[in-house]
């Protein structure tokens, strides 16, 4: 909303659009247990934590980022497993590259889709970019609908097309005879498709290996949930010739040299972030169980990704109730009508875990 105390000749000078609109805001954590950001709760050994200070002290900071980004490229592209004649290039976290793909596709009259609720981002970076959004609300059970999405993507011929898989927040994986009829339509309208894989770590299936058949098609990843939130660093995978026009809106050294080594020395480790990635899919099996046996939740969805969502009878009383005992959560409710009463649940350690249902069926 507009800041009432900015003094009128500067409110002459920003735009309107950006006076108006909300801003992202993060909520504060101080002495809660943290579930409400779906990130990675395991924290490395001191052993590790050794290495990574070592690594990161011998990092030439007084220069600017160079050959070891490449060396990053390289050890991403072997981790993904691309597709023959794929490339990626980097993003301070996907954030940063969905605002690329919109200045990038910033056409007259060019306009970005995606199904509703979803990943607030779409929507934010085609505003600020003066792109029009579009938004196709999924059914009520939180699928793809078909044949609203291709009856948008004929009437709009967006130049971007959205899927997130899984979805944020509703956690679920989309039909992927579905997902193939809009990838299909969004090449006759001349379109691009971006896969969002950022819960891949979490999820049982990936686009990435069908999508090298489609020189539409690119595939966003983010080491955030691979347990590399602080770090900020996403890459987007497609077709070499696409990449390498897509790069060209690319600020020059947008990734530290910093943030690369921290990226490498956690490739280096990908045995350990497996295997965490691994615990909290275990941990959500357990909370999943114990959410369905649980009177006061009405509906628990299924998950491949590291949140839950769920219905209540009152999102706004259960989340203060929970913050009150000292656990931070997502109330949902406000970002769609779909999600009337929807909170969405970070699925955290074995304790942190244990608290949020405990404080959830004290809520009751």
């Amino acid at each position: 909303m507009s800041n009432a105390s900015l003094p009128t000749r500067l409110g002459r000078t920003l735009r309107q659009d950006v006076q108006d609109m909300h801003a992202y805001v993060v909520q504060g954590a101080a002495g809660l247990v943290k579930l409400d950001a779906m990130e990675n709760p395991h924290t490395l050994s001191p052993e590790l934590q050794a290495e990574l200070g070592r690594r990161l002290g011998a990092v030439a900071i007084n220069r600017y980022p160079g050959e070891r980004i490449d060396t990053l490229k390289a050890a991403l592209a072997a981790h993904a497993g691309l597709p023959e004649g794929w490339s990626l290039m980097l993003g301070n976290g996907s954030d940063e590259l969905i605002s690329l793909l919109a200045l990038a596709c910033d056409r007259p009259g060019a306009s970005v889709l995606a199904p509703l609720p979803g990943f607030v981002m779409y929507a934010m970076s085609a505003q600020l970019q003066g792109l029009r959004f579009v938004g196709v609300p999924l059914t009520p059970d939180f699928e793809l609908d078909a044949e609203a999405m291709l009856a948008a993507i004929a009437e709009h011929r967006p130049a971007i097309t959205y899927i997130a898989y899984p979805n944020n927040p509703t956690a679920n994986l989309f039909d992927d005879a579905t997902i193939t009829r809009i990838v299909d339509a969004v090449a006759a309208q001349d379109g691009l498709v971006v896969i969002d894989e950022a819960y891949q770590p979490f999820a049982a299936r990936s686009w990435l290996g069908r999508a090298g058949a489609h020189d539409h098609v690119l595939v966003m990843r983010t080491l955030s949930k691979f347990g590399l939130a602080g770090i900020r660093l996403g890459y987007l995978c497609g077709p070499a010739a696409l990449i390498g026009e897509l790069d060209k809106v690319r600020p020059p050294y947008n990734v530290s040299v910093l943030n690369a080594e921290a990226a490498l020395f956690a490739l280096d480790h990908a045995d350990v972030y497996a295997a965490q990635a691994a615990a909290i899919r275990d941990e959500r099996q357990r909370l999943l169980a114990a959410l369905a046996a649980m009177p006061g939740v009405r509906r628990v969805w299924p998950s491949e990704a590291n949140m839950i969502l769920i219905r209540v009878a009152d999102s706004a009383a259960t989340f203060a109730a929970l913050k009150a005992a000292g656990v931070l959560i997502k109330n949902v409710a406000g970002l769609h009508p779909l999600l009337a009463n929807c909170l969405r649940l970070t699925v955290g350690t074995a304790d942190e875990n244990r608290q949020m249902i405990d404080a959830l069926r004290s809520s009751r």
